[in-house]
C-alpha cells in the first residue's frame, strides 16, 4: 500500500495549504508554493479537504506504485511519463502495481509540479498539518525531502480486484471543464498592492518598482526570491519594529535589493515593505525560476479582492462539477 522512491529528484517534499495558527509561536506556515496547482491536483484526484500533495521541483523523481492508485498532476509541465509513455496534466489517471512515474522526458515548462493521489498520502499531521517545513525538519515525510529508497504509504489505494482498465476508460471519458480563472496563463506583469511603507520610499524608487525589470537572483528559494535590479531607497532610512510577514510581502533591506517573501518565509520581519504581491498572482510567481525577469504592475485593493473571490468561486464550482469523479472512486 505504498509508493517507492527510485530517484528522489532535485527537491520533492509534501506540502498542503500550510500550517495555520502557530505563527505567533514563531512557527512558519510553509505550505505549497503554488497553492492553485496543489488544490487542482487534489480536486482532480477526487480528494476533499487539504491532503498533502508532493511538490516536485524542476528535476522530478522516479516513483514506483506498489499498489494500484488514482493520481493527478498539476502545475508545471516537467515532462511526466508513466512507464515511459507521456501523460497529461490536469486529468485523473490510474497507475497499476509496478507502474513507474517519472519526469524529465521533455524540457520543463515552469518550475513546480504537484502530485496528488486519491485518498492522500499516509502522513502523520504535525500541529494539524501535513506540510513539510524543511528548514526545521518537521512535518511531511520525516521533515525532509524525499530520498532514494523511501517508501511512502497511501491512505486509500484502489482495490486490488478493481478493473483498472475499465476505471481508466471511465475516467478518460469523463469531461473535466477547468474554469478559465484557474488556468496557468502567463502574464507580462506580476500585480502588486502598495506596501505599508510605500509612501516612505523615494518617488524614483516607487516609479522603478512599477516600471523597471528585476531578475530573480540565484540566491532564491522557498523562503524568498531576491531581486536583482535598481536599488530601492527610502526618503529617510530608519529603524523599524518587526512586524508579521506574509506570503508575497516585498521587503527592502538596507542595501536596496528587494526580497519577495515566499512560502517558507519567517514569521516576522523588520525591513521596510514596499509592496505586497496580489494573492491571485502568487502561483505565477511560484513558477518562475532564478534568472527569470519580472515586471510589476500596481493593482487596486478592490480589484485584488474581486480576483480572489472569482478564484474561490471557481474552485467551488469545480469541486461541485467533480462530484461524479468522487463517486466513481468511492
Amino acid at each position: 500500500m505504498s509508493i517507492t522512491v527510485i530517484k528522489p529528484g532535485m527537491l520533492s517534499s509534501f506540502q498542503n495549504c500550510g500550517r495555520e495558527g502557530y505563527q505567533h509561536q514563531g512557527i512558519p506556515a510553509a505550505g505549497a508554493m503554488d497553492e492553485r496547482a496543489h488544490r487542482l491536483a487534489n480536486a482532480l484526484a477526487g480528494n476533499d479537504g487539504d491532503p498533502a500533495t508532493l511538490e516536485i521541483t524542476l528535476t522530478g523523481p522516479s516513483l514506483r506504485f506498489d499498489v494500484p492508485a488514482c493520481f493527478a498532476l498539476a502545475g508545471a509541465d516537467l515532462g511526466a511519463t508513466l512507464n515511459d509513455q507521456d501523460i497529461p496534466l490536469l486529468r485523473p489517471l490510474v497507475a497499476r502495481a509496478g507502474d513507474v512515474l517519472a519526469f524529465g522526458a521533455r524540457p520543463a515548462a515552469g518550475v513546480r509540479a504537484y502530485l496528488a493521489v486519491h485518498g492522500g498520502f499516509a502522513i502523520t499531521p504535525v500541529m494539524g498539518s501535513e506540510t513539510t517545513y524543511l528548514r526545521s525538519g518537521f512535518g511531511g515525510f520525516h521533515g525532509r525531502a524525499l530520498l532514494k529508497g523511501d517508501v511512502v504509504a497511501l491512505r486509500q489505494p484502489l482495490a486490488q480486484d478493481r478493473d483498472a482498465d475499465a476505471l481508466q476508460k471511465d475516467l478518460w471519458n469523463m469531461r473535466v471543464y477547468l474554469p478559465a480563472v484557474l488556468g496557468n496563463k502567463r502574464r507580462e506583469y506580476i500585480r502588486f498592492l502598495p506596501g505599508v511603507h510605500w509612501p516612505e520610499f523615494s518617488q524614483s524608487s516607487r516609479r522603478a518598482f512599477g516600471a523597471a525589470e528585476f531578475r530573480i537572483s540565484p540566491q532564491s528559494d522557498r523562503m524568498g526570491y531576491r531581486l536583482l535590479g535598481r536599488p530601492l531607497t527610502m526618503h529617510q532610512p530608519r529603524q523599524m519594529l518587526s512586524e508579521a510577514a506574509c506570503f508575497g510581502t516585498v521587503q527592502v533591506p538596507s542595501g536596496g535589493e528587494a526580497i519577495i517573501l515566499m512560502a517558507d518565509r519567517q514569521t516576522t520581519g523588520g525591513y521596510p515593505k514596499i509592496a505586497q504581491i496580489a494573492t491571485v498572482d502568487l502561483p505565477l510567481l511560484a513558477q518562475c525560476a532564478p534568472g527569470e525577469v519580472l515586471r510589476f504592475q500596481q493593482i487596486e485593493l478592490e480589484d485584488a479582492q474581486r480576483l480572489d473571490g472569482e478564484r474561490e468561486r471557481a474552485f467551488a464550482q469545480l469541486q461541485e462539477a467533480l462530484a461524479p469523479l468522487r463517486a466513481l472512486l468511492a
